[in-house]
Protein backbone atom coordinates (compact mmCIF):
# COMPACT_ATOMS: atom_id res chain seq x y z
CA UNK A 1 0.00 0.00 0.00
CA UNK A 2 1.37 3.41 -0.98
CA UNK A 3 1.97 6.04 1.65
CA UNK A 4 0.06 9.28 1.25
CA UNK A 5 2.14 12.32 2.10
CA UNK A 6 -0.21 15.11 3.06
CA UNK A 7 1.06 18.59 3.95
CA UNK A 8 0.23 18.05 7.64
CA UNK A 9 2.29 14.85 7.73
CA UNK A 10 5.14 16.53 5.89
CA UNK A 11 5.13 19.42 8.36
CA UNK A 12 5.75 16.92 11.16
CA UNK A 13 8.99 15.91 9.46
CA UNK A 14 10.03 19.54 9.21
CA UNK A 15 9.55 20.23 12.94
CA UNK A 16 12.69 21.37 14.76
CA UNK A 17 14.43 18.62 16.64
CA UNK A 18 17.59 18.22 18.62
CA UNK A 19 19.46 16.17 16.07
CA UNK A 20 23.08 16.21 14.98
CA UNK A 21 23.73 18.51 12.00
CA UNK A 22 24.16 15.65 9.48
CA UNK A 23 20.82 14.20 10.57
CA UNK A 24 19.16 17.62 10.27
CA UNK A 25 20.56 17.95 6.75
CA UNK A 26 19.32 14.49 5.75
CA UNK A 27 15.90 15.23 7.23
CA UNK A 28 15.70 18.56 5.39
CA UNK A 29 16.63 16.82 2.14
CA UNK A 30 14.01 14.11 2.70
CA UNK A 31 11.32 16.73 3.39
CA UNK A 32 12.26 18.72 0.29
CA UNK A 33 12.21 15.63 -1.94
CA UNK A 34 8.86 14.57 -0.49
CA UNK A 35 7.32 17.99 -1.11
CA UNK A 36 8.66 18.02 -4.67
CA UNK A 37 7.22 14.55 -5.34
CA UNK A 38 3.84 15.59 -3.93
CA UNK A 39 3.81 18.67 -6.18
CA UNK A 40 4.80 16.62 -9.23
CA UNK A 41 2.08 14.04 -8.67
CA UNK A 42 -0.57 16.64 -7.86
CA UNK A 43 0.23 18.73 -10.94
CA UNK A 44 0.30 15.65 -13.15
CA UNK A 45 -3.17 14.73 -11.93
CA UNK A 46 -4.40 18.32 -12.26
CA UNK A 47 -3.36 18.31 -15.92
CA UNK A 48 -5.84 15.48 -16.56
CA UNK A 49 -8.82 17.06 -14.76
CA UNK A 50 -11.62 18.64 -16.74
CA UNK A 51 -14.96 20.40 -16.32
CA UNK A 52 -16.77 19.58 -13.10
CA UNK A 53 -13.67 18.25 -11.36
CA UNK A 54 -11.96 21.63 -11.83
CA UNK A 55 -15.10 23.45 -10.71
CA UNK A 56 -15.16 21.29 -7.57
CA UNK A 57 -11.69 22.51 -6.59
CA UNK A 58 -12.45 26.09 -7.63
CA UNK A 59 -10.17 26.36 -10.64
CA UNK A 60 -10.75 27.40 -14.21
CA UNK A 61 -9.18 25.47 -17.08
CA UNK A 62 -6.69 28.31 -17.61
CA UNK A 63 -5.67 28.30 -13.92
CA UNK A 64 -5.33 24.52 -13.94
CA UNK A 65 -3.12 24.57 -17.04
CA UNK A 66 -0.94 27.31 -15.51
CA UNK A 67 -0.52 25.35 -12.28
CA UNK A 68 0.12 22.06 -14.09
CA UNK A 69 2.80 23.74 -16.23
CA UNK A 70 4.86 24.80 -13.20
CA UNK A 71 8.00 22.78 -12.49
CA UNK A 72 7.91 20.60 -9.37
CA UNK A 73 10.39 22.80 -7.51
CA UNK A 74 8.19 25.93 -7.75
CA UNK A 75 5.58 26.59 -5.07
Amino acid sequence: MAQIFTPDRISLLDAPAHLPKPAQLCLALAVTLTVWDLRRRTRKHLATCEGQALADVGLTAVEARAEAAKPFYRA
